[in-house]
């Protein structure tokens, strides 16, 4: 094989394995508090790895620090935290599913924290100094939303203040609010098409001369409003009939107000994808996907 061919080939297949561990579901950190140990998805060592530098100048989360990588496991390890005396450690890093194995190689996590944080740790953890944030773990199984990766947002959660490692505060939170005269949101699949359903009400044939067959994000606001309307496109900026067609749309939807969705118990907005066809006889037709 030529050598550029087998290149063009390689290349082709680490984008293909990169492409499949930045989309596999990601399994997440661990957290003991007080006598639980939880899940939690806030990756305090990424955050962490990602802005410190070797003294060569190489990244610590650069292959070399990812030998343990996998589908589920992109950065290839799971961290271990700890909150004790209200305050927030770091106490094993190990290599992906040795928690749920049972088969955990505590000598080498203290190798691999010892490699990283040197005279910082200190009887077999260390002071997580550098976070500053809201910690956040499930407290029922009731997913609302997820990214299809990693990050999830739990109906019930507690959530732990956290300032330069010190625990300020504890909070439970509900993070879906439903309101009898609100739309439910519980299901986001099923959004698009409560929203297609108003917008066929529109007597599209009646419209001004404009094509409004576009792909369109529709926001919902954080406090369950219709807030927005904008074109799902980066390769320019709207002209005059997108505008025009933004609009028409925004004013059918903007009465409609659906239940409030929290991250962390703070409302929050949410984009909804919508692709639209417009007949020439006025007919609309659902070409989300």
């Amino acid at each position: 094989m030529k050598p550029i061919l087998l290149f063009i080939l390689s290349t082709f297949v680490l984008a293909c394995i990169c492409c499949q561990l930045n989309a596999s579901p990601q399994i997440p950190d661990v957290l003991v508090y007080k006598n639980d140990t939880v899940a939690t998805y806030n990756l305090i060592l990424e955050q962490y790895l990602q802005n410190r530098e070797t003294s060569k100048g190489e990244k610590l989360f650069g292959l070399s620090f990812r030998d343990g990588a996998n589908f589920n496991c992109w950065r290839g390890y799971q961290a271990v935290y700890k909150i004790e005396n209200d305050s927030l450690f770091l106490v094993d890093i190990l290599k992906p599913f040795e928690i749920r194995s049972g088969k955990i190689d505590k000598i080498a996590s203290a190798q691999k924290i010892l490699d990283i944080f040197g005279v910082n740790f200190k009887n077999g953890r260390v002071y997580i100094d550098w976070f500053s944030g809201d910690i956040n773990f499930p407290l029922s199984k009731n997913v609302i939303r997820w990214d299809g990766v990693f990050y999830k947002i739990f109906e019930k959660e507690k959530v732990i203040d956290v300032r330069n490692g010190k625990v300020l505060t504890d909070e439970d939170v509900v993070n879906y609010v439903h309101d009898p005269d609100a739309i439910d949101r519980r299901d986001k699949s099923k959004i698009s098409d409560i929203l297609f359903k108003e917008l066929k009400k529109i007597k599209w044939k009646k419209m001004p001369e404009c094509d409004c067959s576009n792909k369109y994000l529709v926001t919902i606001g954080a406090d369950g409003w219709v807030s927005k309307v904008k074109l799902n496109r980066e390769d320019n900026e709207p002209d005059d009939d997108d505008e025009q067609c933004m609009n028409i749309i925004f004013n059918k939807l903007k009465k409609l107000r659906f239940d409030i969705i929290k991250d962390k118990g703070k409302p929050i907005e949410e984009d909804i994808y919508i692709e639209l066809w417009i007949t020439e006889d006025g007919k609309m037709e659902n070409w989300t996907r």
